[in-house]
C-alpha cells in the first residue's frame, strides 16, 4: 500500500487516560472507537472518527511513568478554514471548560487557538487553510 493512502494512527503515552476524554470527546468531539485492559500490559483507547483517515491511541503501563510532554510546542493542528466552523470548535473546547492558551509559538494565535490536555500536549484548532 502507498503511504500516502496508508491510514494513520498518532500513539503515546499517558499517566492517566481517563482525564484525557473529556479533552478529546467531549472537547474536540472525537468518539471512543476502541478500549483495551491489559493487552500484552497496556491499557488504551483509540479515539477518532469513523471516516477519518486517522485515529489517536493513549496507552498506559502499570509501573510506568508517562510523565508530562517534553514542550509546549508538541502540537496536533487542525486546520478548519471555514469561520462557522472553526468558532464552533473552539465554542465547544470551552463549553467542555477547556479555555486556550497562550501557544509557545507566536503564529498559531494569530491563526487559530491552542488547547492544553491533560498531559501537556496541545491541540490548535488553526482558522486557516492548510498550506498543502
Amino acid at each position: 500500500m502507498p503511504i500516502q493512502s496508508a491510514i494513520l494512527r498518532v500513539a503515546r503515552p499517558s499517566d492517566n487516560i481517563d482525564a484525557l476524554l473529556p479533552f478529546y470527546v467531549d472537547g474536540l468531539g472525537f468518539e471512543l472507537l476502541f478500549r483495551f485492559d491489559q493487552h500484552e500490559g497496556f491499557d488504551g483507547i483509540m479515539l477518532g472518527h469513523k471516516d477519518a483517515g486517522y485515529h489517536l491511541e493513549f496507552t498506559a503501563k502499570a509501573g510506568h511513568a508517562a510523565g508530562r510532554a517534553p514542550t509546549q510546542d508538541n502540537l496536533l493542528v487542525f486546520y478548519l478554514p471555514d469561520e462557522t466552523e472553526h468558532a464552533e470548535a473552539v465554542a465547544r473546547m470551552e463549553r467542555a471548560g477547556f479555555g486556550a492558551v497562550t501557544s509557545f509559538n507566536p503564529y498559531w494565535d494569530r491563526c487559530g487557538r491552542t488547547f492544553e490536555d491533560a498531559d501537556g500536549y496541545r491541540v490548535v484548532l488553526a482558522s486557516t487553510e492548510s498550506p498543502f
